[in-house]
């Protein structure tokens, strides 16, 4: 899962400032997923140049706080939806997405299972119907490359069969007790708002 997706999931619960963004993540996740409060900090700074947060004003003693727009919530529900992050392991955003839905007070999770044994039903058929003679090009090539393209094949079909008996277990449970509001105590951290000084010094070395 982007930090990206993370932090515009999380920001559907309401606003919240950083370092509280940060928590839930690990919470939401299962403590799956830990990212450093200055990844958090840079990454909310490109969602709001972006158009996806927008500050909404700051806490009773000075902590900035974040809110997710229209285009942000979009891209949000496309991520529940199943909209994969470039280059991520399709395994690991479902596993993060079933757990973040899990958590998320308002999220339909048995939708979200329900697209997710779907995908990997599809992936699974894929997998199963790959020709290794012709993926090896075997008619003029060694033995051996058909034998590893049947190999590769295997894999994908025991991957998925293996996120299957994930996803059936998970709907076994009572997934109804797993979603909590976002937690009203305070972390002990938390960035300031910049100085306009420091803000034009970034702005002038190229911060995001």
């Amino acid at each position: 899962m982007a930090v990206r997706d993370a932090l515009l999931v999380l920001l559907l619960n309401g606003p919240a400032y950083g370092f509280q963004l940060r928590g839930g993540l690990a919470e939401r996740t299962g403590g799956r997923r830990t990212v450093n409060v200055g990844q958090i900090y840079s990454t909310l700074d490109r969602l709001t140049a972006r158009g996806l947060v927008e500050p909404a004003g700051a806490t009773d003693d000075g902590l900035p706080l974040h809110r997710i727009t229209p285009s942000g919530r979009t891209a949000a529900e496309a991520w529940l939806a199943g909209e994969d992050a470039a280059g991520a392991d399709p395994w690991h955003e479902t596993v993060d997405r079933v757990l973040v839905a899990l958590s998320m007070p308002g999220v339909d999770a048995a939708a979200v299972l329900a697209a997710e044994r779907a995908r990997w039903d599809d992936r699974r058929a894929a997998a199963a119907t790959v020709d290794p003679a012709g993926a090896a090009d075997a008619a003029d090539a060694a033995p051996g490359r058909a034998r590893l393209a049947r190999l590769s094949s295997s894999a994908d079909v025991l991957t998925a069969e293996a996120a299957l008996r994930w996803l059936e277990a998970v709907g076994r449970t009572d997934v109804a007790d797993a979603a909590f509001a976002p937690s009203a105590e305070r972390p002990r951290r938390g960035r300031r708002p910049a100085s306009p000084e420091a803000t034009t010094i970034g702005e002038a070395a190229g911060a995001p």
